[in-house]
């Protein structure tokens, strides 16, 4: 008895498609999602087909939904234990860490370099893109729980001061992870050595940020 249902035929596309996937995010991270065609992600990803990235993702939308999902399901996991382990506690450190380290913890479990970070930084630039991972981003309830309990942690800030921080918060480490995956992709001497250093240093900013005084 065969011990896997999948033919050849659907081995050799689920392979197309990681190698399509892994070129795109590469290439969208450092050039950005307009100036990648289908064309040099196909022959990035070494595939001769020229229909290829059509034919698996549809179109280029498809495709930077297909990337994210390829991250978020892990990401949604390590979040979601962080969050049983934080129960109801009242204190901000903690939520801030359930936001911040599940996301850290991805890209230090990835095998290096990483392009993650850079690819959502990239995508959340272009308009037309942006709506494609933040309509994902709020399907997730552990989410907007973890939003939720950071905005409870600090009662004394207006209604519209937390929700311009929590702006702040998702830029910060958003384009803060994008800046140190470079750094470490590229062997330079940054500010942390490690995604656990960045982990830290992310918690402290963003712990900060929601503890200054509003004027």
């Amino acid at each position: 008895m065969p011990t896997s249902t999948r033919s050849p035929r659907s081995s050799r596309a689920g392979s197309t498609r990681e190698a399509l996937l892994g070129a795109a995010e590469r290439l969208i991270a450092e050039r950005g999602v307009e100036s990648v065609t289908h064309r040099q992600i196909i022959d990035a990803a070494g595939q001769g087909n020229n229909a290829a990235v059509a034919y698996h993702f549809g179109t280029k939308k498809d495709l930077v939904r297909a990337i994210d999902a390829s991250h978020a399901g892990y990401i949604e996991e390590l979040r979601s234990g962080r969050v049983a382990a934080a129960g109801d506690s009242p204190e901000l450190r903690d939520w801030v860490g359930c936001l911040v380290r599940p996301l850290t913890d991805h890209l230090a479990a990835l095998p290096g370099p990483t392009w993650y970070a850079r690819f959502a930084a990239q995508v959340m630039t272009t308009p037309a893109y942006r709506r494609v991972l933040t309509e994902d981003a709020l399907e997730s309830a552990t989410l907007r729980h973890v939003v939720d309990r950071i905005g409870h942690a600090v009662p004394e800030l207006p209604r519209h001061v937390r929700a311009e921080r929590a702006i702040m918060m998702r830029t910060m480490l958003m384009y803060t992870c994008a800046e140190l995956e470079r750094g470490f992709a590229e062997g330079s001497r940054g500010p942390r050595a490690d995604w656990r250093g960045a982990a830290h240093g992310l918690v402290d900013g963003i712990v900060g940020l929601w503890q200054a005084a509003a004027s």
